[in-house]
């Protein structure tokens, strides 16, 4: 490989002993290809076992705790003890091709799809109307009680437990992407006025639950991860201000990584205190070398690997780039960079080896891409 990528191969060492091969990381992708009730395809194996070449670390899509907050069609599931067989399944794909393997768990919280929640009971924070994956009209979501709260909570130790005994490295508690950590984080979605409407409770009371069944359970060098948003276009809404006093309090704890979640890794803070600076430079200067934070957005060729390794991010995610180019790393590592599809080919007879679901999101333009160049 050229010099410039040797970096990018050398292993990380996180807190709890375990060790990653390379820094690069496959982002969480959503990919609806699983069973009705949730179970893990056999299309899903073959979809993980293809995006998982060269990578030293790999996130699941998300994996909901609860039926309850099941927010996409044909999404997995890891909230049952039917599920752990194909789980079993989706870990020892991502460890046999040397990654670590990390499954995201997720509660749709208001973003959960009626369709799908039983009786249509969808919930969240606060009182709201919003839309949903796939929705052009809005639906209704009610304020969760403190006991739903608690529930919900509990749902994300549940899931943490049967991902340890389904032989997954770790979890990825997903706390971005207006889904229900992110909205109790969220001015916007959270307009409680009894004690769950402080910001951090919701948040850290779910990684409190993470930690006590890792350690209750002390699998051997089990991951914990934290996704987040740092900002968001709603108003009143998460701003870095407030997103500064959430890295603060995860750095507290005893988990191994932080996962800022961004379209584009060089964006820009959109207002308030630090409007016009770099996020992902304002949260590195936050963590300050206190734990690895994973960088991702708009990173589709080995320039844009190198432009995200010069922000000083420790691990870099491919989403879109590894959908569409499979062996994105291990071209790098072969020297062979200048071959990575970095766009998406709508004429290509092999649709990038992706299941027809994720190619026709592509295709239809329901996820943005960049498009061949002519």
């Amino acid at each position: 490989m050229k010099e410039a990528f040797q970096p990018l191969f050398q292993p990380l060492a996180l807190a709890n002993g375990s060790t990653l091969k390379n820094r690069f990381v496959l982002a969480p992708l959503t990919h609806t290809i699983s069973n009705e009730n949730g179970t893990v395809s056999d299309r899903e194996v073959a979809y993980m076992d293809s995006r998982t070449k060269g990578i030293g670390l790999a996130i699941t899509a998300a994996s909901y705790t609860n039926v309850e907050g099941q927010a996409f069609p044909g999404q997995p599931s890891i909230s049952k003890q039917d599920d752990i067989e194909g789980l079993r399944r989706i870990a020892e794909t991502i460890k046999r091709n040397g990654a670590k393997a990390i499954v995201q768990i997720h509660h749709g919280g208001v973003k959960a799809l009626p369709e799908f929640v039983p009786n249509g009971d969808v919930k969240g924070p606060s009182e709201v109307e919003t839309l949903g994956f796939g929705q052009s009209v809005s639906h209704h979501a009610r304020a969760m009680t403190g006991e739903e709260i608690y529930q919900a909570i509990a749902d994300f130790g549940r899931a943490t437990s049967l991902a340890i005994q389904a032989g997954f490295d770790g979890v990825e508690i997903h706390g971005a992407n207006h889904y229900l950590i992110h909205q109790f984080f969220s001015p916007y979605y959270n307009r409680r006025e009894d004690m769950w409407g402080e910001p951090l409770r919701f948040p850290i009371a779910v990684v409190d639950e993470v930690i006590r069944v890792v350690n209750e359970e002390n699998p051997e060098d089990f991951i914990i991860g934290y996704r987040f948003s740092p900002e968001e276009a709603e108003s009143p809404g998460i701003t870095m201000s407030r997103t500064k006093c959430l890295v603060n309090a995860l750095i507290e704890k005893p988990i191994d990584y932080l996962h800022v979640s961004l379209g584009d890794i060089h964006s820009l803070t959109r207002e308030g205190e630090y409007q016009g600076e770099k996020r992902i430079s304002l949260l590195l200067d936050w963590i300050d070398n206190r734990m690895p934070l994973i960088g991702i957005g708009s990173i589709f060729n080995g320039q844009d690997v190198l432009d995200a390794h010069a922000t000083g991010v420790p691990l870099i995610a491919l989403g879109r780039g590894m959908l569409f180019d499979p062996a994105f790393v291990e071209k790098i590592e072969a020297g062979q960079e200048a071959d990575i599809i970095d766009y998406f080919d709508s004429d290509r007879e092999d649709k990038h080896q992706l299941p027809e679901e994720l190619w026709q999101a592509f295709a239809t333009g329901h996820y943005p891409s960049p498009q061949k160049k002519s």
